[in-house]
């Protein structure tokens, strides 16, 4: 769209962040690996200790982005934001249903380009791990694979089946070829430095038989042939045959050990939170854990390891799976789904990336050496021969802090943490005590953007029951997914009854109770045109049974049944023939007898009208089909609302807010921006204010939100929109009021710092000679994340035992009454600051105890 998108990119902190280290020689390292990257052969290949690029050992931590789950305009400042966090590789799966949606026919364009986006990552320097599957899982639709595979006669996903293997080898030397076209392989002189073939069929091989032993030979095989010139990887397959290497995926990898004592230790999933799934709480996973399970890593021995996901981004469309997977797909990523970096995970892990980097030279020279320094208190010491020493401390206790002893010297361990020393004398780094500053974001309403007159609003409704000429007549209810092959949402299950006013079923003379059993995902049902009920499953089961009361009339009776799919099956065996749709019964059912209307004859229809129309392109070829008469029709089923709207100024992120909504999708100047469900709630328990980061992490542990919609923010990305005239389209299904819904905008309403006496001095303030910098000590930082903003005020100061987080600090029993002038002296009008957190900067308010510095500030 060129000039008329309605922003550039911003370039500030929030879509931009510069690096706080590495001066010139960062600089110009960068330069050169982007050099080599694009110009000069590598060679790769790996030893037990590491992946070996051109005869040298890397340690290499890499993070998970998407492409097609953001932007092209959006890549390059996501790519420079992972490089500044500390990464070396970015992670992709490649989507086969994205790139292929009919057979034979590809596309590459927009978001699905590929080869732009790897060539993007190669400008800023970083290597790609190419993850070609080309089953991906992904909480994608159908775990990547195109609907028209399911087709293809005699056809067995997954398993040692002639016609799987064929469509699977076409599609992956398809993608290979592509690559290597573009020379992007790193054995061209491209960023591609790893490749992977399938995807955690370990987890589901059992249920393959002894087929499932050589499709994954097979797998190896083929994928060698391919003559990348970089290593391949199967994550989560242990009997893996080389020269492939088998990886890891999980919460925690510092268990793990390859399946043969040739291959490195690597890490391709380290899950940095969790999806999210339309009726469930927003989940997070604490930085303290992420960074104690990757440094238990290191720890034990690994050198490479992924983030999935380091930005998460966007469901758009219908590309989610599960089912039920929400449109936001955030993962409580170090970037979050609107491209601001997520303060304090994305600082943090910097901080922990930098130490590790500090230690590279040792941990892939040797292997490390265990001792025992109590109980659940480790060390892992990597002594060189040239003298050089690392050392990790662990405390692996759930529950309690320690004091260790270690070369002479003692260290305060705090539970469920691992303390760095690169020297094995100086701790550089703790994972649970962060340094990083805190960002309090909010979303900026902007009402002006979307009238909530209804005059501002044109609508059209969704014809109830069967409207289209492709509809068609079958004996029996049919399976959806094999009716529609996925090509909408929706599929209408209609029948029309004779009554009498004799029937066995009826009660009252003209009610019966309206029995459907559906294998899901949501089910509405209208007799003679009115709504009599609706049902949805969850992501835990999909499956559906509607039973209301409904009123007949005598003579001809029409029951129109509306199922809709809220994403396709992702993961599991077999995953792949598991239904959808109203399979039955469908019963009428009273005090004196039952008809089943299962068997009869159905009419069915694929779709909406609307999506026949085109009406989510906000034109048809009827445009006076839309109506704009008032009052506007709200909170009434199957129908489609317009608007227009000019984009907002600025450049901070645009969500659009559908609180209000039922459930649908939408669209902006035809873009789909994905489904929406607002009025599905999250259980009430199962959420707590603050999550406890020590102990074993899972997926249910931490979450946000309970009792309220699990989303109802929804990215609109800044490049589809125009300055003015921007089309939003709603097709709403259950029943909402478009006029209280509204734009917002992602900004940044508090900085804040809580750093201990008993905290590290900054990564960056370490040398081999000893501390340098400002202060050897504990140092609170605070940068304002826009060039040209400052500090304007201080909200809170605390020095002492202040309590809570960032937007709720209190003052403790013990402060210091000066912290408030000491903080605005040296904060107040700049962009960054520091402060030393000592007694010496703020007198001692309570001797013998351990004090810590929280700071709330604002930037103008």
């Amino acid at each position: 769209m060129g000039e008329t998108f309605c922003s550039a990119v911003s370039s500030s902190l929030f879509y931009r962040v510069q690096p706080f280290c590495g001066g010139p020689f960062r600089v110009f390292l960068s330069f050169v690996l982007s050099f080599v990257l694009l110009s000069e052969s590598v060679n790769v290949t790996y030893d037990h200790r590491a992946l070996v690029i051109d005869g040298a050992r890397r340690l290499l931590i890499s993070g998970s982005i998407h492409y097609p789950r953001s932007t092209p305009e959006m890549w390059p400042d996501l790519i420079e934001k992972s490089k500044d966090g500390g990464l070396d590789v970015i992670e992709t799966y490649v989507f086969w249903n994205l790139h292929e949606p009919v057979q034979g026919q590809y596309d590459f364009g927009g978001r699905k380009d590929l080869v732009r986006f790897v060539k993007t990552v190669a400008k800023t320097g970083l290597f790609v791990h190419l993850r070609i599957g080309p089953y991906v899982c992904a909480e994608w639709n159908y775990g990547g694979f195109p609907l028209w595979l399911h087709f293809i006669p005699g056809i067995k996903f997954r398993t040692d089946n002639e016609p799987f293997k064929r469509e699977m080898r076409r599609f992956t030397a398809k993608i290979v070829d592509m690559m290597k076209q573009e020379m992007l392989f790193a054995s061209q002189g491209g960023p591609i430095i790893l490749a992977q073939i399938e995807n955690e069929y370990g987890n589901v091989q059992s249920h393959y038989g002894s087929a499932a032993k050589s499709y994954v030979d097979w797998a190896a095989s083929m994928a060698i042939s391919l003559d990348t010139g970089v290593p391949w990887v199967m994550c989560q397959q242990s009997d893996a045959p080389d020269p492939i290497i088998n990886t890891c995926n999980g919460f925690y990898c510092d268990q793990f050990s390859p399946n043969s004592a040739k291959k490195p230790k690597m890490w391709t999933e380290n899950w940095s939170g969790w999806f999210l799934s339309f009726g469930g709480g927003v989940p997070y996973r604490p930085v303290e854990d992420l960074a104690f399970a990757v440094a238990r890593f290191f720890q034990r021995g690994g050198t490479f390891q992924n983030y999935y996901m380091y930005h998460g981004g966007t469901n758009f469309g219908r590309s989610s799976g599960g089912p039920f997977i929400a449109t936001s797909y955030d993962y409580d990523a170090p970037i979050d789904e609107y491209g601001i970096i997520r303060q304090p995970k994305w600082g943090h892990l910097r901080d922990l990336h930098k130490t590790i980097k500090l230690c590279e030279g040792s941990l892939i020279a040797t292997d490390p050496s265990y001792s025992s320094l109590g109980p659940n208190l480790e060390a892992h010491v990597y002594k060189t021969e040239t003298g050089s020493c690392v050392a990790f401390l662990a405390n692996i206790d759930a529950v309690s802090d320690a004091v260790v002893t270690f070369n002479g010297n003692s260290y305060h361990l705090p539970a469920w943490s691992v303390s760095i020393l690169p020297d094995c004398k100086t701790v550089v780094f703790n994972s649970a005590q962060i340094n990083s500053q805190v960002l309090k974001l909010e979303a900026r309403y902007m009402t002006s953007l979307v009238q909530t007159s209804s005059e501002a609003w044109s609508s059209i409704d969704e014809p109830v029951g069967v409207s289209k000429s492709s509809a068609f007549a079958r004996d029996g209810l049919l399976e959806q997914i094999n009716t529609t092959a996925d090509s909408s949402d929706y599929l209408w299950y209609s029948i029309s009854i004779e009554i009498t006013g004799d029937e066995p079923f009826l009660m009252n003379k003209n009610q019966a109770v309206l029995h459907v059993e559906s294998l899901g995902h949501v089910l509405h049902a209208f007799v003679n045109g009115g709504m009599a009920g609706r049902g949805s499953g969850s992501a835990s089961n999909a499956k559906i049974i509607l039973e209301k009361t409904i009123t007949l009339i005598q003579g001809r009776n029409t029951i129109d049944l509306l199922s809709a799919t809220v994403g396709l099956q992702n993961y599991g065996a077999f995953f792949d023939e598991w239904g959808a749709g109203v399979t039955g019964p469908v019963k009428l059912k009273g005090s004196n007898g039952t008809a089943d209307l299962s068997s009869r004859s159905w009419i069915y229809q694929i779709g909406l009208k609307g999506e026949e129309l085109g009406l989510y392109k906000g034109f048809n070829k009827s445009p006076l089909l839309w109506s704009s008469h008032s009052p506007l029709a709200i909170n009434k089923p199957l129908i489609w609302y317009k608007t227009t709207f000019d984009c907002p100024d600025g450049n901070a992120p645009i969500a659009l807010d559908l609180t209000g909504m039922g459930k649908g999708e939408a669209w902006v100047n035809g873009q789909s921006i994905g489904r929406y469900w607002p009025s599905y709630l999250a259980p009430q328990s199962g959420c707590a204010d603050s999550c406890n980061y020590r102990g074993a992490y899972r997926a249910d542990k931490c979450a946000r939100n309970c009792g309220k919609a699990s989303q109802t923010l929804y990215h609109v990305p800044r490049s589809f929109l125009q300055r003015s005239g921007n089309t939003l389209v709603l097709f709403e299904e259950a029943g909402g009021d478009p006029t209280h819904i509204s734009f917002a905008k992602r900004q940044l309403r508090s900085l804040c710092g809580h750093v201990s006496e008993l905290h590290p001095p900054p990564v960056d303030a370490w040398s081999s000679d000893g501390p340098v910098g400002i202060k050897s000590g504990a140092v609170l930082r605070l940068e304002c994340p826009y060039p040209s903003q400052v500090i304007a005020s201080i909200k809170f100061a605390s020095f002492g035992t202040p309590v809570g987080t960032c937007g709720s600090f209190k003052h403790g029993r013990c402060r210091s009454e000066n912290a408030l002038s000491v903080v605005q002296k040296a904060c107040v009008g700049m962009k960054s600051c520091f402060v030393s957190v000592s007694s010496e900067s703020f007198g001692d308010p309570c001797k013998g105890l351990a004090k810590s510095l929280a700071v709330e500030a604002a930037c103008v």
